[in-house]
């Protein structure tokens, strides 16, 4: 699939945002598919320190199984695209944490035999992306390209408000050289947000 990065662009500011920040996440019961093949996640989001949450495959062989987790927070929405240009579908699910952080979890589809993890870097672990950052952010799927946003904040931590400022990274996946994926950030943008 080739990337039409003005489009991306676009659409990453306008971020047609999934706004999951702030919400007060339910019972999370959702089927994403891309043709015949996708998911089913289901979580009961009773307690945003432990939520178990089981992803069922549809689609896949036989022998692909169900997986079961714990989760340390509430999965707030999920989207489902070809994140690694293989025919098949993989899967992102956003999950609330304690301090209203959204933390990225994504599988991929190997083959459609079985499910693996697909790493999602911490950003506190980049000091140039996480400069300001405080959380707050919003996350868009389009085309393959992970978009993520968050309000800048100035270092001095007793100024509770933002800057006039977000940042915008992009992410896409990447094959570790030991055959695992990874999303990799490629771009970011600091932009002006009108007060």
């Amino acid at each position: 699939m080739k990337l039409n990065m003005n489009k991306c662009l676009f659409f990453g500011l306008l971020f047609l945002s999934t706004q999951v920040f702030g919400q007060k996440p339910i019972k999370y019961d959702s089927t994403l598919k891309i043709g015949k093949a996708g998911f089913r996640i289901m979580c009961l989001n009773k307690s945003v320190d432990e939520n178990s949450m089981t992803i069922k495959p549809i689609g896949f062989s036989s022998q692909a199984r169900e997986a079961n987790l714990l989760l340390k927070g509430k999965v707030a929405s999920a989207e489902v695209d070809d994140l690694n240009n293989d025919g098949f579908p993989d899967l992102i699910i956003y999950v609330i944490d304690k301090s209203d952080r959204i933390n990225v979890f994504s599988l991929t589809s190997k083959n459609n035999e079985r499910m693996e993890l697909i790493l999602f870097p911490d950003i506190t672990n980049d000091m140039q992306l996480s400069k300001g950052y405080r959380g707050k952010d919003d996350f868009k799927l389009v085309e393959g390209i992970l978009f993520r946003k968050f309000p800048i904040y100035d270092l001095d931590t007793n100024i509770k408000i933002p800057t006039n400022k977000v940042r915008q990274i992009m992410y896409r996946v990447v094959a570790e050289d030991d055959g695992y994926l990874k999303f990799k950030s490629f771009k970011n943008l600091d932009l002006d947000v009108k007060p």
